[in-house]
């Protein structure tokens, strides 16, 4: 099931939170939502799961209107808030149960929903805890449970692993890949490891606008200036390179460049002849991938 965000604008007093945010979802994707703290992305997933409304633009889930019928969507889509809402003094299995009360579910079929998700989410061995004595790890799959009671065909997931120890970090992405792979999830986060881990397409969100988006993989090799490393026995010397395919560089030692080119196929065949010219001991030329974060950082520093 497919998810069209359309020219999505949102005002809070003099402060304008949102300005034309379009994207899409789609199924067998893991779309990454990301962007520093303010930018817009918990306003953007509260007005895909109804729970605000846009000043302008909407979203169209499946082609029906959440701005329109917010209850049909409600009932398609599982959202963990960032700030997760939970009754500390319930039981696991009695908290579910409630959820489920919700979507009008009951009886055996209910039963067996709060079954499954417990055990999809790895809580049968915390079943006789109440929620308020679970560590933050165990939260979080509690919440993420209560998303996939209803088994909706969409997860919407803000800031689902903030504040997670290592160890929990990692059981928590290992569930989000198991969750996605017969859903359509978008995952809120400022975190680059995690859309590294989990996410297949990248949407990033600054000041409220849309600043690039794109397959993950597209973005990190078609994003901005490539970066070239060249590395020699000998010294380097600034005047042998004026004039070449470079925009800036850097000398981290005597004989490395780093060059940042928008041609680096030139550059390094300007390198080459240097080489040849000066009769260098080459050590290696090669080209930097540019990472998430140094796009992410690009994107968003100002």
């Amino acid at each position: 099931m497919s998810i069209e965000i359309h020219q999505l604008s949102k005002t809070f007093g003099s402060q304008q939170v949102l300005n034309e945010v379009s994207f899409q979802a789609k199924p067998g994707q893991v779309l990454g939502f990301l962007g520093p703290n303010g930018a817009g992305k918990s306003t953007t997933m509260k007005i895909l799961t109804g729970y605000l409304t846009a000043d302008e633009g909407d979203v169209l889930v499946k082609g029906i209107s959440v701005t329109k019928h917010p209850k049909v969507i409600s009932k398609l889509i599982g959202y963990l808030p960032e700030h997760n809402p939970l009754y500390p003094e319930m039981y696991i299995p009695e908290f579910l149960t409630f959820v489920g009360g919700l979507y009008q579910m009951e009886g055996k079929m209910l039963q067996n929903r709060v079954q499954t998700v417990m055990e999809q989410c790895g809580l049968m061995a915390e079943r006789k805890k109440k929620i308020g004595l679970l560590s933050k790890g165990y939260k979080q799959r509690v919440g993420l449970a209560r998303s996939l009671l209803h088994d909706p065909e969409i997860i919407v997931l803000d800031e689902p692993t903030s504040g997670l120890d290592p160890n929990q970090l990692v059981e928590i992405r290992q569930l989000i890949k198991t969750i996605s792979e017969n859903k359509t999830l978008i995952l809120s986060t400022h975190i680059m490891q995690e859309v590294e881990a989990l996410c297949d397409k990248v949407v990033i969100i600054h000041n409220g606008k849309i600043v690039a988006q794109d397959l993950l993989q597209h973005l990190k090799s078609g994003q901005g200036e490539g970066q070239l490393i060249f590395e020699t026995e000998e010294a380097l010397v600034p005047e042998w390179i004026k004039g070449m395919a470079y925009s800036e560089y850097s000398q981290p030692n005597p004989t490395t460049y780093a060059f940042s080119s928008t041609d680096p196929k030139q550059l390094r065949l300007q390198l080459m002849r240097l080489v040849q010219e000066k009769g260098l001991n080459l050590i290696s030329v090669r080209q930097q991938e540019n990472n998430l974060e140094s796009i992410f950082y690009r994107l968003t520093q100002n």
